[in-house]
Order: C-alpha cells, then sequence, then structure tokens
C-alpha cells in the first residue's frame, strides 16, 4: 500500500497493485483496474517513485515499514571436504 493525498488534502491508502495507468491532465489521476478513479495532490513521477520504494521495500524484506534499504551483502559459507 502506498500513501496518497486527496486534493482536498486528505491522506488515503492504496493498493498499488491495483494502478493500471496515471494521468496528469494537468491533476494526477490514478486508474484502478477495477474502474475508480482518484484524484490525487502527488505527481504522475511521484505516485510511481512511491510505488517502487514500495516494491523495493517488499522485495529486500523491509515489509511495511516502506523504507528500502540496501541489500546486506551474502555471507557464503565454505564447506572444506
Amino acid at each position: 500500500m502506498i500513501k496518497l493525498t486527496r486534493l482536498n488534502g486528505v491522506p488515503f491508502y492504496l493498493n498499488s497493485d491495483l494502478i493500471e495507468h496515471i494521468d496528469a491532465t494537468p491533476d494526477t489521476v490514478v486508474t484502478l483496474t477495477s474502474g475508480p478513479k482518484f484524484l490525487v495532490s502527488e505527481t504522475a513521477e511521484e505516485v510511481c517513485e512511491k510505488v517502487f520504494a514500495f516494491r523495493k521495500a517488499i522485495l529486500l524484506g523491509d515489509g511495511l515499514r516502506g523504507e528500502a534499504r540496501e541489500p546486506r551483502a551474502a555471507r557464503l559459507d565454505v564447506v572444506h571436504g
């Protein structure tokens, strides 16, 4: 989920997996695959950055914190035998 802001200033959370497309007309309109449209105060680029950061956090195992960290160096165990 990503946090966005409606044009009236009210924040809400959106399931970013449901975004079909984003238009800048000049207001940013986020259209979901299920049909609803949301006017948000963030730019289309900011919405994309939030989606990328959220997905990166999931891939790095940061879960709901939403702050992507750099991956840790992999530990290699050497087996002698």
